[in-house]
């Protein structure tokens, strides 16, 4: 069950669920929840932003603060039309975007199409998703409680491709993903999805994820329980749900 927590440097209660409730699924997002980018995406920006002479100005506080509102963005975007289904012209006009927010965040503006370029340069650096110091413990943790444990994240992979590549196939029992089913989070189809795969109701399940729109409101929509992880700091007062700050807060909040 959830544990009745008050108030707590790891977060809050939440109104989200009954106390009693018995959990017997946990689902993750991937991407700032399991597995983060290597080299960081600070090296990775000031890398590719040297060559338009910026390198100095890319600080590893702004690229926080850029990521946070291009990732808002594109889960408000994605919500609206799913990138992947675009046109090659609207991809590129979503992604000098999405890049122009990420400088924003470290103080410099620029335009889209110079922030384009940058982002299909970044696009040729060899860079990889890899899971967090704090996730195989956890993992382990909960399987040993007997939890079903799942991904649901937007990514163009299968889900047993993104499993592999992640190395969690001792850890987790499935992947839903945008690319193998079409389904986009917030859209409560691929919450259902995940439900299915578990065999496990919304009012058994927990979802832990770091945006708040498409991980946190897309849970709260089919009943699932929310828990919001918040690595970078990003949403300190956040308190419509629990709010952690490392996946080994986890365990303690269900009993």
């Amino acid at each position: 069950m959830i544990a009745h927590s008050r108030r707590s440097r790891a977060g809050s209660s939440s109104v989200w669920y009954h106390e009693g409730d018995m959990i017997r699924a946990v689902f993750f997002d991937v991407y700032g929840t399991i597995a983060g980018w290597s080299p960081s995406r600070y090296q990775l920006q000031r890398r590719v932003w040297s060559k338009f002479g910026l390198a100095d100005e890319i600080t590893p506080e702004g690229i926080l603060r850029g990521y946070a509102n291009a990732d808002a963005f594109m889960t408000a975007e994605n919500a609206a039309r799913p990138i992947r289904e675009r046109s090659r012209q609207d991809r590129d006009d979503f992604f000098g975007e999405y890049e122009r927010l990420i400088l924003e965040g470290c103080g410099i503006t620029t335009t889209r199409e110079r922030a384009l370029a940058a982002f299909k340069r970044l696009q040729q650096e060899s860079y990889g998703l890899h899971p967090f110091d704090d996730v195989a413990h956890t993992l382990a943790i909960l399987r040993q409680r007997g939890l079903t444990l799942g991904l649901i994240s937007n990514i163009d992979q299968r889900g047993n491709e993104l499993i592999d590549s992640l190395g969690l196939g001792g850890y987790v029992d499935f992947a839903v993903t945008s690319g193998e089913t079409g389904l986009e989070k917030p859209d409560p189809a691929a919450f259902h999805a995940a439900l299915g795969k578990a065999n496990a109701a919304p009012n058994e399940s927990i979802m832990v994820g770091d945006q708040p729109e498409s991980d946190i409101t897309g849970a709260i929509r089919v009943g699932i329980t929310p828990i919001l992880i918040d690595r970078d700091g990003n949403h300190p007062q956040y308190d419509a749900c629990p709010r952690i700050t490392s996946l080994t807060q986890l365990p303690p909040l269900i009993d």
